[in-house]
């Protein structure tokens, strides 16, 4: 058997039970956004790391060096703001060619700076090697989270409201300008920014984590259609999703209209969104979205709904049952199509 017959988490669900064994009361291991460790009877340690290669996490003429570097650092931010959590330091693994000028590294790090700063994170080491293929970036942070608050992908129960913290499918298409190469106009400059300058929402996680009735929440990072599939596995639910009540920007939404694109196809699999996808017990809910609304001058979207025990995700339009053409993405995934890699 080859790996992509498993996928991606096919492959993690196969060698990780035994590393879930004594792991010891409050730590919680492979199958969250991050390892919790306690640490302090009102704190406890969130670690999370991840991995972009070159040709398949971006190509190096279409991302700047300082966005790539924010990038880096943005992807693992978001991690610990689907825990609820507060980054404090980073740790930076760094494998380069040697072809690789130092104006490059002097961009990446300018722009991996620029958010460390905004977010009060250290760099605090690292490892560097040279590469005699991609460029190789990882990244590996340390938070901190409040027992009680740290929300977990298995703590969502049947009848949730299933919500969004932001609109899908901008970075998707942002993407799909980007290697198209059209022309770049005022909506168009929006998608690709969202594609490669991603902002963590650590705000909202934090404040919905403070909110009792909050329950499971994950940054979407795979496109819905792969990451509310991590929240029923690890809850044992099912869940129910109305294509018609998907948040997608007025940006998306012209540009599609433009080229002829189905806007559900970057919303439902496009990935790379980096706002949270959390389920909401269904009698705070009305509250807990006036009180976001207010807090951040954007609606909580409501989506659908979480459904008694079972592994199936239905979605539908207007009401009737939709198949999807597309999927969330899935590294190991046979057939799943990856960018040409042009440098």
């Amino acid at each position: 058997m080859k790996i992509s017959a498993l996928g991606e988490f096919g492959l993690i669900s196969r060698f990780s039970p035994p590393f879930l064994k004594g792991l010891g009361r409050g730590t919680i291991g492979i199958g969250d956004d991050c390892a919790v460790i306690p640490w302090k009877k009102d704190a406890s340690l969130l670690v999370t790391t991840d991995l972009l290669l070159e040709g398949v996490h971006f190509l190096r003429s279409k991302i700047s060096p300082a966005d790539l570097g924010a990038k880096s650092l943005a992807v693992n931010l978001s991690d610990v703001a689907a825990m609820a959590g507060t980054p404090r330091s980073a740790f930076l693994s760094l494998g380069l060619p040697s072809d690789i000028g130092v104006d490059w590294v002097d961009g990446f790090f300018r722009g991996l700076r620029g958010l460390a700063r905004d977010h009060k994170v250290a760099l605090l080491g690292g490892d560097t090697t040279r590469s005699e293929g991609p460029i190789v970036v990882n990244i590996a942070v340390l938070g901190l989270g409040r027992p009680g608050r740290i929300k977990l992908r298995s703590d969502a129960r049947e009848s949730d409201i299933i919500a969004l913290t932001g609109t899908l499918g901008d970075s998707a298409a942002g993407l799909r300008i980007l290697l198209d190469e059209i022309t770049i106009g005022r909506d168009e400059k929006k998608l690709v920014a969202a594609h490669v300058r991603p902002r963590a929402h650590l705000e909202e996680g934090a404040w919905l984590g403070c909110r009792v009735g909050v329950r499971a929440l994950i940054d979407v990072s795979d496109g819905i259609d792969s990451d509310l599939r991590r929240i029923m596995e690890s809850s044992g639910r099912g869940a129910t999703v109305d294509l018609d009540r998907l948040p997608v920007s007025p940006s998306l939404f012209a540009v599609c209209r433009r080229y002829g694109w189905d806007p559900l196809d970057f919303a439902v699999a496009g990935g790379e969104d980096y706002c949270l996808l959390t389920t909401v017990a269904p009698g705070v809910f009305p509250s807990i979205a006036a009180g976001f609304g207010r807090r951040f001058g954007r609606p909580l979207f409501p989506i659908g709904r979480m459904r008694a025990k079972g592994k199936d995700l239905a979605f539908r339009l207007h009401g009737r049952v939709k198949k999807l053409s597309q999927r969330g993405f899935d590294h190991f995934a046979p057939g799943r199509p990856t960018p040409p890699k042009k440098r």
